[in-house]
């Protein structure tokens, strides 16, 4: 059974930093791109970071662009991404996503991200 495991949210002040692990199971990790996603209240989920199977790649969202990275270790099937200077506008759930093809697309449950002071 593959599963997608985040953890690491939580409520930081603005200007904090937090970061976020995804744990996978049950499938041949670097072989999946992995992918942050983010969905805020009455809003539509959307990409925030992606990173290639061996971590040469990246990829950002302009609004995190400089303050947030995405790593992976893949001796640990985890994912990771630092999140720095942290803005009330980062708040949301945050989703870990391992996606190769339409088939083999799976998503974790998410964890909150509440930037508040």
């Amino acid at each position: 059974q593959i599963q997608l495991v985040e953890s690491g949210g939580g409520l930081v002040q603005p200007g904090g930093s937090l970061r976020l692990s995804c744990v996978a199971s049950g499938l041949t990790f670097n072989t999946y791109p992995m992918t942050w996603y983010r969905q805020a209240p009455g809003k539509e989920r959307e990409l925030v970071a992606s990173i290639s199977g061996f971590g040469r790649n990246t990829n950002y969202a302009d609004s995190v662009k400089g303050r947030f990275t995405i790593s992976r270790d893949n001796a640990k099937n985890t994912v990771y991404l630092q999140m720095n200077s942290l803005k009330p506008e980062d708040t949301a759930v945050y989703y870990c996503n391992a996606r190769r093809t339409v088939k083999y697309d799976y998503w974790g449950q998410g964890t909150q991200v509440t930037v508040s002071s």
